[in-house]
């Protein structure tokens, strides 16, 4: 089985059409979509275009999709940080009641054979959770604890849109990235999965893919056009962000 993985696409539509475009021309066998599809400007859209796609698709649930749940049952939203609260509620009025229910039905993970690698567990963040942050700086020991009940060889995330592999326990861990808001270049991230781990990155037409984000009813579609297409926080700027998230859920100081 030959799997494309394309995680966090953040509602960015035309990175996510750039990225399935390529994937049509690579006899991929299945796409697994790795959550945070919603929390950006054009979630319906997005949706719609990923329902539509002819080959097999799994569908996994990141922080995003967990949050706006959370708002629709009438919970507080609990993201990580005020503005994912805000955009949690901004997208609980804004998806379709089709929508809401299709993201509602997926599982937290998938857990494919894959040729090459025997059992491949896909998740968005950690097996245990969908909002732990580590990056390929993370100290082995603090991991352990979350993988350790893992029976998969290879181990799929996303989430912190910055790719990486690595090591944990017995398992190969790879972070796929961000198709529709990477970290450290202007493209769309993602991976293709066989016999090898090959991480792809796909460029597309940012000028254009900015102007349908600006007419777009996203309350913050300026920043993320400038901000997430137009331009990239660097791989330093992103890291460091990341270390400060994890340290604030560790409790450290």
């Amino acid at each position: 089985m030959r799997v494309a993985a394309v995680y966090d696409i953040h509602g960015n539509l035309p990175a996510l059409e750039a990225v399935l475009r390529v994937i049509e021309h690579m006899a991929v066998d299945a796409v697994v979509v790795g959550g945070d599809v919603v929390a950006g400007p054009l979630p319906n859209e997005t949706l719609q275009l990923l329902q539509s796609i002819t080959l097999p698709p799994h569908f996994i649930r990141g922080n995003a999709e967990s949050e706006v749940l959370r708002v629709l049952v009438g919970e507080p939203p609990g993201g990580l940080s005020e503005r994912a609260d805000e955009e949690a509620h901004w997208l609980a009025k804004t998806l379709t009641p089709e929508h809401k229910q299709f993201v509602a039905s997926w599982p937290a993970a998938v857990t494919l054979e894959v040729a090459g690698w025997g059992q491949v567990l896909f998740c968005h963040a950690t097996p245990r959770s969908d909002i732990q942050v580590f990056t390929r700086l993370t100290p082995e020991e603090k991991l352990l604890p979350w993988f350790k009940e893992v029976n998969a060889s290879l181990v799929v995330c996303g989430h912190t849109h910055m790719q990486f592999e690595r090591t944990v326990g017995n398992a190969r861990v790879v972070n796929a990235g961000s198709v529709g808001m990477p970290f450290g270049q202007t493209r769309a991230d993602w991976l293709l999965l066989d016999g090898e781990i090959a991480l792809q990155h796909t460029k597309y037409d940012l000028v254009q893919a900015a102007d349908r984000i600006r007419q777009s009813s996203y309350p913050d579609a300026e920043a993320f056009a400038s901000n997430n297409v137009l331009q990239a926080p660097s791989e330093a700027q992103a890291l460091e962000m990341l270390m400060q998230l994890e340290a604030k859920q560790a409790g450290e100081k």
